[in-house]
């Protein structure tokens, strides 16, 4: 492998360009060794009006993002220039582009681009990049303490799915921020297990987007509560996320939550989380249902349909998809405005559909009535949903 070190001529056009000029928008280079490739970049960027200097490495397969202040990021700038082995750089500035390759007998190829005038901002906008929730703040230290990174900060192969599935319940966390523009904002995570989900939405909320949050998390095990507890005490935020051992359907919070949440909750804890969430008079109900076997059992007659009934797989998948259009019909009966989304790929997790729902409608129209009941009766069934419901929905149901 060649050793070759770039000419100290060209190591300090590089510098000279990336720190001393306006216009810079990124460096990158790609280094092979062995058969692997590892690339790094760096480009400048605005978090919350500083300019900070982001830098992401890719490794096996594996996405790391960090932020930097300038000693930091001119420290990552030497590293890339002390790269050795055979690489590529690629230097893109708004007056022009240099590109580097280093061959594997160590010859250096540099070519430059024509002269440019690119209108580009001198620091763009950290929020006009598109890129993961969880690396819009320093989040490594969470991401540590949660046990979805490992000590060097890398996100652990095993871990990627939740990792994939926290940011991405993020970003539907985000759609709701302009609904509370007095920046207060009150969560209940429901069957909150061991917290991922919980403290990440509490980093995201205060460091990005600057709301001032309270959340709590319910779970029935004692232990993840306790390992909840002290996570958050850990991370110095206790005073604001706070964690209740107790079933959902009895244990109450210590304030009136905005927004009540449910990620994965087992079979019926899905829906006794949105009925909690009504009884709270939540805003915002968002959920991700996991194993739905209450209406697996009672499925019996199908009609022409009955074929689906037949095998387990597709009996299984059929109830899953009923159990959820019951569960959003019942929601639009009781005045919600209701979304049903693949939030994240199957990769990630094969339970991957999203309700999410807003209290904004008149309650009981009667479209959404006479549709559920049709769908209803044609199946011979009693969503478990509905019974919990009973008391706010006989009036409505009663009439047809």
């Amino acid at each position: 492998m060649t050793q070759t070190n770039l000419p100290e001529e060209l190591a300090a056009e590089i510098r000279r360009r990336v720190f001393d000029e306006k216009g810079w928008m990124k460096i990158t280079q790609v280094v092979r060794r062995g058969g692997e490739t590892f690339r790094i970049s760096l480009r400048p960027v605005m978090i919350k009006d500083e300019k900070r200097f982001q830098g992401e490495m890719v490794e096996d397969g594996k996405t790391t993002v960090k932020n930097f202040d300038e000693p930091g990021a001119r420290k990552g700038l030497e590293e890339i220039i002390d790269q050795v082995g055979t690489r590529e750089l690629h230097l893109i500035t708004s007056s022009g582009d240099v590109h580097v390759r280093v061959t594997k007998k160590g010859k250096i190829l540099v070519s430059r681009s024509s002269a440019m005038a690119r209108d580009v901002q001198d620091v763009p906008s950290h929020d006009r990049v598109k890129q993961h929730p969880l690396t819009a703040f320093e989040s490594v230290t969470l991401l540590k303490a949660i046990q979805i990174a490992d000590a060097d900060g890398r996100i652990k192969a095993s871990m990627r799915g939740k990792y994939d599935q926290v940011n991405e319940f993020l970003r539907v966390i985000e759609t709701i921020v302009p609904s509370f523009p007095e920046k207060k904002i009150n969560i209940v995570d429901c069957g909150c297990g061991k917290a991922y989900l919980t403290l990440a939405i509490y980093h995201y909320l205060t460091l990005v987007h600057n709301l001032e949050v309270q959340i709590c998390g319910i779970d029935r095990n004692a232990d993840v509560i306790r390992s909840a507890q002290q996570l958050a005490r850990d991370l110095d935020v206790a005073d604001h996320v706070t964690f209740i051992e107790g079933d959902i359907s009895s244990v109450n919070p210590a304030f009136d939550p905005d927004v009540t949440l449910s990620l994965h909750a087992c079979d019926t804890a899905t829906d006794e989380a949105m009925a909690r969430g009504m009884e709270w008079k939540s805003r915002f109900l968002i959920c991700v249902p996991c194993c739905q076997h209450e209406l697996h059992k009672v499925l019996k007659d199908g009609g022409p349909f009955q074929t689906l009934l037949r095998h387990g797989i597709l009996r299984e998948r059929l109830a899953d998809l009923l159990t959820d259009t019951f569960r959003a019909q019942l929601l639009r009966i009781l005045g919600f405005r209701v979304n049903v989304i693949e939030f994240v790929s199957a990769e990630a997790t094969a339970r991957n559909i999203l309700i999410k729902a807003e209290f904004c409608v008149r309650p009981g129209q009667q479209a959404a009535i006479s549709e559920y009941l049709e769908l209803r009766d044609f199946w011979k069934v009693t969503p478990w949903l509905e019974t919990r419901m009973k008391g706010l929905l006989d009036k409505y149901l009663s009439k047809f």
